[in-house]
């Protein structure tokens, strides 16, 4: 059993985190021959599943894994997020039998890169029973010159805070909002347990002996000597 295997994939790494497409039964499905853009995601997997298995022929990995995975994106400013990426290249790398399952990754550790030449994504996999992974993270010697980000379009379009996030008053109208569906919340289930509960029977009450509910005075009769009490709706049932 292998204990060591590498993978390089050419091309710009893409991620269907935010892809989602379901068939008449409400299923989530992944085309590939539909003809459309859609079709990319399931081919880019499979692209990974026969790269993984030409670079590594008869290998398969079957324990826990340590995983080191490096993207070169083509663009800085337009590239997939990072965070994302992993489940198409897992997805595929699982489909060419290289692993048997991406559970098998207990460690990753992803580091993000440019190329315009030659965009890839390196993928190494250690097996844990054989190597250990360490890391530190120091400062700079001399300060690099930051990479700044700006909120997405979404976060824009719904009002979101951006990049100097929640103010006071943001603050007090989130914990307002809270507030006002709590007490909606327990207004609610106030109502249904009242409905829910049956009427109370107390010791004076006077029961039908068939259907034993309480009945009131002047809807209910007597028959062996008092000991029987029937409610009209019980009486008419009989007859």
């Amino acid at each position: 059993m292998s204990d060591y295997a590498k993978v390089v994939v050419m091309g710009s790494p893409i991620t269907k985190s935010n892809f989602k497409m379901h068939n008449d039964d409400g299923r989530a499905i992944l085309p590939r021959n539909s003809g459309t853009r859609h079709d990319r995601y399931a081919l880019y997997e499979e692209q990974i599943a026969i790269d993984a298995r030409l670079q590594n022929p008869g290998v398969t990995m079957e324990e826990s894994l340590i995983a080191v995975l490096r993207v070169y994106y083509k663009s800085e400013k337009r590239h997939p997020d990072t965070i994302n990426i992993t489940k198409s290249i897992f997805d595929g790398i699982e489909k060419s039998g290289l692993i048997i399952n991406d559970a098998q990754v207990r460690r990753l550790i992803i580091e993000e890169y440019y190329d315009k030449v030659e965009p890839r994504f390196e993928l190494e996999l250690f097996a844990e029973s054989v190597f250990r992974m360490s890391y530190e993270i120091r400062r700079h010697d001399r300060l690099a010159k930051p990479i700044l980000y700006k909120p997405t379009s979404t976060r824009s379009s719904l009002g979101l805070p951006g990049s100097k996030g929640f103010t006071h008053s943001d603050l007090e109208k989130i914990k307002e909002n809270l507030k006002q569906k709590t007490q909606s919340k327990k207004k609610l289930s106030s109502k249904t347990e009242t409905k829910s509960k049956p009427p109370q029977i107390t010791k004076d009450a006077i029961i039908c002996s068939i259907c034993k509910k309480a009945t009131s005075k002047g809807n209910y009769m007597k028959g062996d000597g008092g000991k029987t009490i029937i409610c009209k709706q019980c009486f008419k049932k009989l007859y």
